[in-house]
């Protein structure tokens, strides 16, 4: 689900429940009963860990497929970082 900003999590979720968020808009918490009503207040689809860790896996190599196609001539190695940052790296959700 995609973060809509100021409330989508409140502080009360943060008491309640062990939240944290990936590449693709792919959110883990604590499977409770306080996370599955944030998840249905921010109509959020449940995924297995598979779905979920495909998802993150697809964004992630879509955006090293751009970092590595977005090239200046001439442009050393150390000025794509300082333009770009650093290449992204593989991410495994908990």
């Amino acid at each position: 689900m995609t973060n809509t900003g100021k409330g989508f999590i409140t502080n009360e979720d943060s008491r309640a429940f062990w939240i944290s968020g990936y590449p693709a808009n792919v959110w883990i918490a604590t499977d409770v009963r306080e996370s599955r009503h944030w998840v249905a207040r921010n109509n959020g689809v449940s995924k297995t860990k598979d779905q979920a860790q495909t998802l993150v896996t697809n964004h992630v190599n879509a955006a090293k497929s751009a970092w590595d196609d977005d090239n200046v001539d001439g442009e050393s190695s150390a000025e794509k970082i300082a333009r770009l940052g650093v290449k992204p790296v593989d991410i495994t959700i908990p």
